[in-house]
């Protein structure tokens, strides 16, 4: 089964967790432990990824280990064209649509399309959208940041991603971000578009996780915290069992 359809499936019968783990906060062992943790409380996929510092063989060696102890699909999360492992199951192809910069909205993906053919990774087309405050991810992709009270500024965005027959819409905060996307926000993209909506950013507690939730929201993405707690297990035990009504 492709990962999409994995996506499609899942999401037939419960919202979705994803673990966002960063090659360059965490070595390939540590992030392997990570990973396995977060699997034994029910997260659905590992995604790897980081705005800063990756290489290909930090990338390479990362997805290898966690293979070795988890059978999730690992989701590469690119940061461009030069993270692109043949180890990932499948890739977020995505476009940053609210950069001030073509490196991020296409040129960065013109020079990824060669490289997923030649190692035939499955390539998810995904709307990517950064929200106020962005954090380094903002700062690196040169996004036009989303005001949080600009609530149909997102709404166009979304729209925008589906009718390009993108498959995701991904709202992002910025890793580490005080507060995450607001509800009324993401309540109003769900609304409009007919594909999963993705958040993340910013989510620390299961009480924001069941705002979240309750406003529409497909899949939730965690990744500062499993980079900060010492008990994986614990935190993000109670953040995925958040997801249920």
């Amino acid at each position: 089964m492709k990962v999409m359809e994995y996506i499609e499936e899942t999401l037939k019968k419960e919202k979705m967790h994803m673990t966002l783990i960063d090659p360059e906060k965490k070595t390939p062992r540590e992030s392997a432990e990570i990973a396995l943790a977060a699997s034994r409380v029910g997260t659905h996929a590992i995604m790897i990824g980081g705005s800063t510092g990756l290489t290909l063989e930090m990338i390479n060696e990362t997805i290898k280990e966690i293979k070795s102890l988890v059978k999730l699909p690992v989701i590469i999360f690119p940061s461009g064209a030069g993270v692109l492992s043949p180890y990932a199951d499948a890739l977020f192809f995505m476009s940053l649509l609210n950069s001030n910069s073509l490196e991020y909205v296409v040129r960065q993906q013109v020079r990824g399309a060669p490289i997923v053919r030649k190692i035939g990774i499955e390539p998810i087309p995904m709307g990517y959208l950064v929200v106020e405050p962005g954090m380094t991810v903002g700062r690196v992709g040169q996004a036009d940041l989303l005001r949080r009270d600009r609530i149909e500024d997102a709404v166009a965005y979304a729209l925008t991603a589906q009718y390009f027959g993108m498959h995701l819409v991904y709202l992002e905060a910025g890793s580490g971000a005080p507060e995450p996307v607001p509800p009324d926000m993401i309540r109003a993209v769900k609304e409009a578009i007919d594909v999963p909506l993705i958040v993340g950013g910013g989510i620390r507690t299961p009480q924001q996780v069941k705002k979240i939730v309750d406003a529409g929201a497909d899949i939730i993405v965690t990744g500062t915290i499993v980079e900060e707690v010492e008990d994986v297990e614990s935190h993000l035990g109670k953040i995925i069992a958040a997801l249920s009504p």
